[in-house]
């Protein structure tokens, strides 16, 4: 799936014995599932970002604290289904219906359906999708928000070759557990350079547009400066509309919209490295993304809604999170991200989350959750001032969290991608 933790040195070819190291290295840098997750102790503050009108460069400002948690230990994940195949997303249609719709790495979406998990696939199109790789298979999933009248979804994933499809298919008429597999229109397609760094995230933002995170193409250090190459879609946040045009149409608004040969028309934000889950705030349309870090830093992006900076680059690969990485950064036009951590303690990649807005724990409402897939740390974020966040550790889990994911009514679930498990928080 997406351990592309140790991915990040890998060549065109791996050989035998290099695969077994990697996966090795993987098994290895794991802990040991718990019985039971447990608050866990405080992490030193992250970074605070700059105003987008200061050199990036400059030291970054402290943390001002001020935002406050609920305590961790008055809450535990509770497990609502087990027996997924390497889970990688959650998703619910918003048509009424209560399922949750879960999205399983070699090529299946299962329907969770009032605590039972339905065994008869959602849709099964296992014999398109190449999983073979730790970071490719079928990635993501995304219901239109007239997915009730409609039944129109669309899907990413790597197909036999590796390449990154962006389709549209529909669901069964009569038969609302149902997709027609037949039923596929390919939107994108995408070729990848390498087997990582895929990206993976579908989203329909608050504008009614499709968000499409891409990964850099792979290896390791953008080798073929993808991210930042307004002439490729690799390293890229994608935005499309799918109710005009044959296929698409491209918003007015995206940057290379309006003036032809500058750049696709499809990017809406550049500088990306593996964007691992992105997800839109459902109280204000703010955009947070889980960005997956090369060496040592692991960040969390954050872009409110209706931005008027003028700023298009999350900075890779002239930055790891805040920090520079690659040639001179430039003196401003960059956006830094609102936290950050080190690889240390076995941390090594993040999960990007979700923004909690539902009812049954209304005291974490406008709370952050996002995770790091080797250690199970689940941390939270709060915006506590224009420019100040404050970042928390909150469960030490041992899972391998894969996703986050919200049902109708806004209660917050996560993905363990080894056991096959998917939990949700819950009071004790």
């Amino acid at each position: 799936m997406r351990t592309r933790m140790d991915n990040r040195r890998s060549p065109r070819t791996v050989s035998l014995a290099a695969l077994i190291g990697l996966l090795l290295t993987l098994a290895a840098c794991t802990p040991p599932q718990p019985a039971a997750a447990t608050a866990t102790p405080p992490l030193a503050p992250t970074h605070t970002p700059q105003p987008p009108n200061l050199d990036p460069t400059a030291t970054a400002l402290p943390t001002q604290s001020g935002a406050r948690f609920p305590d961790p230990a008055g809450y535990e994940w509770l497990a609502v289904t087990d027996g997924l195949d390497q889970p990688v997303d959650i998703q619910n249609a918003a048509d009424g219906s209560g399922r949750l719709f879960l999205v399983e790495k070699t090529g299946r979406i299962r329907i969770l359906q009032g605590g039972v998990l339905l065994p008869e696939p959602f849709l099964d199109i296992s014999e398109r999708v190449g999983d073979q790789g730790l970071e490719q298979g079928l990635l993501g999933l995304a219901f239109h928000p007239g997915y009730e009248s409609n039944g129109l979804f669309f899907v990413n994933y790597t197909d036999r070759l590796g390449n990154t499809v962006i389709a549209r298919f529909q669901v069964l008429a009569g038969e609302s557990n149902r997709a027609d597999p037949g039923s596929e229109t390919q939107l994108l397609y995408i070729e990848q350079p390498y087997s990582n760094h895929n990206g993976g995230g579908l989203a329909f933002g608050p504008d009614g547009y499709l968000y499409i995170g891409l990964g850099d193409g792979g290896a390791a250090g953008d080798p073929h400066e993808n991210a930042r190459d307004p002439f490729s879609l690799l390293g890229k946040m994608l935005r499309i509309d799918v109710d005009h045009g044959s296929l698409y149409a491209i918003p007015p608004e995206n940057p290379f919209a309006a003036a032809a040969g500058t750049g696709h028309p499809e990017i809406w934000r550049s500088g990306l490295r593996n964007p691992w889950r992105f997800a839109f705030d459902p109280a204000n349309g703010d955009l947070y993304i889980g960005d997956v870090g090369q060496d040592q830093w692991e960040e969390v992006n954050y872009l409110a809604v209706n931005d008027d900076s003028g700023l298009l680059d999350f900075g890779w690969d002239r930055f790891e999170g805040s920090h520079p990485y690659e040639n001179p950064p430039p003196a401003g036009g960059t956006i830094l991200p609102v936290a950050e951590y080190a690889h240390r303690d076995g941390r090594c990649s993040v999960t990007g989350g979700l923004v909690y807005r539902g009812q049954a724990l209304a005291e974490w409402s406008g709370a952050y959750f996002f995770a790091d897939y080797c250690t199970g740390e689940v941390f939270g974020l709060l915006r506590t001032a224009e420019y100040a966040w404050e970042m928390i550790p909150l469960f030490a889990t041992g899972f391998q969290v894969s996703t986050f994911g919200a049902d109708e009514v806004g209660e917050l679930h996560l993905a363990d991608f080894r056991s096959g498990v998917v939990y949700r928080l819950s009071r004790r």
